[in-house]
């Protein structure tokens, strides 16, 4: 006997529709699965051979086999169980064929019978409802993820009798809803704040220009300036995610396995910090299979590389790519997935190897050489694509004890939401065009034109500097940001004299 029942399995960070084809005929008892069944899905004939006999279920002693359609796309992942097992049951007559009609099921099966939950379960909800399915029947973990989906009955279940009584009809599973608009709304009470920060007003003001433009930004100061203090602090100034960036986010952190158990949406933007050990593969991705790196999880938020010159340089040279098209592409023999990465790049350095180059506070014990050498780690071309390179100086102990109201995460926070806001219209119907760190340099003739004074100064700057063209692009872009936070329509010299500023590590090369 044949049975038929519809799932989903994970290609990237999206999922596509699965028939789960199981036949059940004489002969010497055996299971075997097609189709393409990688790793969890080869074993999971043993996980449900013995969750059908402890459910109380009778496990056919004859020959199965499950055939998993399209049969040209490797399947990995445990999600697979769920309808696998109900198809034995079905093709063996333990439950009626009519219940399996425009349902898609998925969710990892244990042992006794429970129900585990699967990564990915919000883009197999987006996906049952594209492929026209009434409803979704999965874990009772992941239900609060998936039902977000509007369009379609979401049903969780925690054992798999509960699966069968419910498509018995002997019991109901009541639909999951979920009330987007509030989830949106929410914003939990961070710890972190910008009135933490003593006195750094410059620093400050430069994460403000970046924040609002999406700048990438690399922090530069001696131990204990408050450089990690001020970068954990950058998402309390971004503005909120739109739904369409949560559902985003939220795809990419359950496909890893990091969303948290019970949520819905990834509702705050995402600040990621790893450790300079890091390997390649870590950051932007990879495996047989690939799976999201951090440069993707950080998809929508902030990206932390704490002192960067410790990290290995061929981890910081494949930042390159994800940080000039805001999205990864990773090439196997099997498979070639690309996965979002636009994310704002926050990086903190000492300005030499003891850390106290150019302070004033204590002596430095590094010679020309190793100040060059420790600089070096970092290549010019990853510099280049660093908008804002900002100096941290160490807070003068009277700023440390005296009583002075600092400005809130929450003002901060208006402004550059309101600066936003006008990008966002600027770039309507702009493809992958969300702020001003994101122009091309057709975007750059159309919106930053240059006064005669102003071109004047640029052109200053950059033999001064010694500009690349990329440089030069970024500076024109952070000038287009700072005369968003003013509300200016055109840009003017006090503008592009503060992009300048925020050049400090070219001025310190033609200071050299």
């Amino acid at each position: 006997m044949l049975s038929r029942v519809r799932s989903a399995a994970l290609l990237g960070i999206d999922a596509y529709p699965v028939d789960v084809e199981v036949d059940i005929c004489s002969g010497l008892p055996s299971f075997a699965t097609v189709g393409l069944p990688h790793g969890a899905v080869r074993e999971g004939r043993e996980r449900i051979g013995a969750a059908l006999t402890n459910a109380g279920y009778t496990f056919p002693l004859r020959r199965i086999t499950v055939n998993l359609a399209p049969a040209d796309i490797q399947k990995s992942g445990s999600g697979l169980d769920l309808p696998i097992a109900v198809g034995v049951l079905a093709a063996s007559g333990q439950l009626p064929d009519q219940a399996l009609d425009r349902l898609m099921m998925v969710g990892e099966v244990g042992l006794e019978g429970d129900l585990r939950p699967v990564r990915g379960a919000l883009s197999m909800a987006i996906t049952a409802r594209h492929a026209g399915c009434r409803g979704l029947l999965l874990p009772a973990d992941n239900v609060a993820e998936a039902a977000v989906v509007h369009g379609l009955e979401v049903r969780g279940a925690r054992t798999l009798t509960e699966v069968c009584a419910y498509l018995t009809g002997s019991a109901e599973l009541a639909p999951a809803t979920v009330d987007l608009a509030a989830l949106l709304a929410e914003r939990h009470l961070e710890e972190a704040d910008f009135a933490d920060v003593r006195s750094q007003v410059a620093a400050k003001r430069a994460l403000e220009v970046a924040a609002a433009g999406a700048h990438n930004v690399l922090l530069i100061g001696p131990p204990g300036a408050g450089k990690t203090m001020l970068a954990r602090r950058l998402p309390t100034i971004l503005p909120a995610l739109t739904l369409e960036e949560a559902l985003e986010t939220t795809k990419i952190h359950s496909v890893a396995g990091v969303l948290d158990r019970g949520r819905s949406l990834c509702v705050l933007r995402p600040f990621r910090a790893p450790h300079h050990t890091i390997s390649d593969a870590g950051l932007i991705g990879g495996g047989a299979i690939p799976r999201p790196g951090e440069v993707s999880l950080a998809h929508g938020g902030v990206l932390f590389l704490d002192e960067l010159p410790e990290f290995r340089r061929n981890v910081l040279e494949v930042l390159r790519q994800p940080l000039e098209d805001g999205l990864v592409t990773l090439s196997r023999a099997a498979v070639s997935l690309s996965f979002p990465a636009r994310f704002m790049l926050a990086a903190a350095m000492n300005p030499c190897p003891c850390g106290y180059y150019g302070a004033g506070g204590q002596a430095c014990r590094c010679s020309d050489f190793d100040v060059e050498r420790y600089r070096a780690r970092v290549s010019g071309p990853l510099l280049d694509r660093i908008d804002i390179h900002l100096e941290v100086p160490a807070v003068p102990y009277p700023d440390l004890v005296g009583e002075r109201a600092e400005e809130s995460s929450a003002a901060v926070r208006e402004r550059v939401a309101r600066a936003r806001a006008i990008q966002r219209e600027r770039f309507r119907g702009e493809r992958g065009i969300y702020a001003n760190a994101h122009m091309t340099t057709r975007h750059l003739r159309r919106h930053c034109a240059l006064s005669p004074a102003v071109e004047s100064l640029l052109r200053h700057a950059v033999h001064r500097l010694g500009l690349s063209a990329r440089a030069y692009h970024r500076v024109l872009k952070i000038a287009r940001t700072i005369a968003d936070l003013d509300g200016s329509q055109s840009l003017d010299t006090g503008h592009v004299s503060e992009a300048v500023q925020y050049r400090s590590l070219d001025r310190k090369k033609v200071a050299a």
